[in-house]
């Protein structure tokens, strides 16, 4: 935030964003903004990137053009494989559970 001295030796002085004229005073001490903006700024990314990875269909902050449905794919492959593997176990323990009532004669 920098101010231009309009009339240096009448002390006044304009605020470029707000379009006010005034007088300069000694006893106002002014400090620069633009650092913390571009933190804040950089900290709303992130934010949005957060958000963002909340949703499947959504491209990331540090990834690469074109790959918005990865993480949707790779949620459907990793729960496929679990549910194959699930289901094979669940198989696995019916077959022997049955096998077993038929080795006993209660079937």
């Amino acid at each position: 935030m920098s101010m231009v001295h309009v009339a240096p030796e009448v002390h006044l002085v304009l605020d470029p964003m707000s379009s006010l004229l005034a007088a300069e005073r000694d006893d106002v001490i002014q400090y620069s903004m633009d650092p913390i903006v571009e933190r804040i700024d950089d900290l709303d990314k992130i934010a949005d990137d957060l958000v963002n990875s909340l949703a499947p269909d959504r491209p990331l902050l540090s990834s690469f053009p074109g790959r918005e449905n990865t993480s949707y794919s790779a949620g459907i492959y990793s729960n496929l494989f679990y549910g194959v593997i699930v289901g094979l176990v669940f198989s696995g323990i019916l077959a022997i559970v049955i096998y077993m009532l038929s080795m006993t004669g209660g079937l």
